[in-house]
């Protein structure tokens, strides 16, 4: 094991853990996070947030049934919060 991973140990697996993830991913593509040290305005790529969005959406899709309810809500609720957020990028750049 190299030094970085001992000092910066990866969390377990969980479905939680890969929610965040893609929920991330949307994140970054619709320009949510702040800009690199230029300082200038984070672009959104409104394509490749759709398809992380649409990522969640197919999750939700194949897990229903099969997730405890606090899975299910955290899933629910990133594809909800993404989906308004995008409306919000895609009015923006019009």
């Amino acid at each position: 094991m190299s030094e970085n991973e001992q000092d910066f140990p990866l969390p377990p697996a969980s479905f939680g853990l890969l929610v965040a993830s893609l929920r991330a991913q949307a994140e970054f593509h619709l320009g949510m996070y702040p800009a690199e040290e230029d300082g200038k305005e984070p672009e959104a790529n409104l394509p490749l947030a759709r398809h992380s969005i649409d990522m969640l959406a197919m999750l939700a899709e194949k897990t229903k049934g099969n997730l405890s309810l606090e899975e299910q809500r955290h899933l629910e609720n990133s594809v909800t919060e993404l989906r308004f957020r995008f409306v919000q990028v895609s009015d923006k750049q019009s």
